[in-house]
């Protein structure tokens, strides 16, 4: 949740307490409310199909047209990024499509790195890729939930949810415990409403970039 925009808890803050076995207890300034404890996925008998709906309106997607269809391609590609301290979300690359035998591959950054990360890719530009094309006004929706691995067709029902709402998804990146669409900044309010709704969350379910977590209470 906090890589999908939850924006409450700091990324590197949970990476710690995950990778050593930490308790995150998470309290309001302003009040004494008990607030929230973060456990491991282990320490929770119940597994809530979906947990909450992330959402973030500041992503930015680029996309590389004309990529050689040979080892090494994507390495140098995302090795001049890293070099440019720029840190890259979503991946997507088509199979080749031209005669020549070359992709396209697509990507999110933040919006703030954007600029940054055009620069460090236009050295490459006539060797690694034909066409750089970059849309700056994206944002990302994601469902996160534990209960989701076991059960089949969740996706089905994101995908058809956005679709009845007329939401055109760009890019998708699924794992067993999150799905991730990538979608116009405009229409993220519109999705996370829809989707808020189709999985019956309660109000604390909906997580963005301002919005509190929702885990277990604490006790």
């Amino acid at each position: 949740m906090a890589a999908s925009g939850a924006g409450v808890l700091q990324l590197r803050s949970v990476e710690y307490a995950r990778n050593h076995g930490v308790r995150i207890h998470c309290r309001s300034s302003f009040e004494d409310a008990p607030g929230t404890v973060v456990l491991a996925e282990g320490e929770t008998m119940e597994q809530p199909l979906i947990t909450a709906v992330t959402h973030s309106t500041s992503e930015a997607r680029l996309t590389l047209v004309g990529v050689p269809n040979e080892p090494g391609a994507a390495a140098s590609i995302f090795e001049a990024l890293a070099h440019g301290n720029v840190n890259v979300d979503m991946i997507v690359q088509n199979e080749p499509v031209s005669a020549a035998g070359r992709a396209e591959i697509s990507f999110t950054v933040a919006r703030e790195d954007l600029r940054h990360a055009y620069a460090a890719l236009q050295p490459l530009r006539g060797s690694l890729f034909e066409d750089l094309n970059t849309h700056a006004e994206m944002g990302k929706v994601s469902i996160v939930g534990a209960g989701m691995r076991s059960h089949p067709g969740v996706a089905a029902k994101v995908f058809a949810v956005l679709a009845e709402e007329g939401v055109n998804i760009d890019m998708i990146s699924t794992s067993p415990i999150k799905i991730s669409c990538v979608i116009a900044r405009d229409r993220v309010p519109q999705a996370v409403r829809a989707l808020h709704s189709a999985f019956e969350l309660s109000g604390a379910g909906t997580v963005g970039e301002e919005e509190p977590v929702k885990a277990r209470p604490a006790p």
